[in-house]
């Protein structure tokens, strides 16, 4: 069973609300190491083209972690199979038809990719929210600045 209630709050938000509850959080929050992982080998080459594409988008927001390999493959692989059925749905439609013996049309039938297309377009949203790749995601996401170089202590600071 998934967790219940609306999702928490992000610490940044918290503290800048000036909430007692961001220092206990803080405190107990896991911090991973933030930069790309490394695209796994299993991937196909459409999953692959995939993970070129959106690692530096999220490299570029600041929301990219290590530890988020594995749910960055699961993206990968399924847009990369969302889009297969996409095309295919592009290509030969939503239905086709069953007809019956003497060739009169008994019922239309989904083609299987409508169902598959939906399911998999689905779980791809799931995925973009958790990484803010929705506008309303973005809106409730949070990330600390970067901190600006200053070029008397870059010569020290390397």
């Amino acid at each position: 069973m998934g967790k219940r209630g609306p999702a928490k709050t992000p610490t940044a938000i918290l503290k800048l609300h000036g909430s007692r509850l961001a220092k206990d959080r803080d405190k107990v929050q896991p911090k991973p190491s933030r930069g790309a992982p490394r695209c796994p080998a299993s991937l196909s080459d459409e999953a692959k083209q995939v993970w070129r594409q959106i690692v530096p988008k999220l490299i570029d927001m600041r929301v990219l972690c290590k530890v988020d390999a594995g749910t960055l493959e699961r993206y990968c692989d399924e847009f990369a199979r969302w889009r297969r059925a996409s095309d295919f749905i592009k290509q030969h439609g939503e239905t086709y038809p069953i007809k019956n013996a003497d060739g009169s049309l008994k019922y239309v039938q989904q083609f299987p990719q409508v169902s598959i297309s939906s399911k998999l377009s689905a779980s791809l949203l799931r995925i973009e929210q958790e990484f803010g790749l929705t506008p309303s995601a973005r809106a409730g996401l949070s990330v600390t600045p970067q901190p600006t170089a200053d070029p008397k202590q870059s010569r020290y600071f390397a």
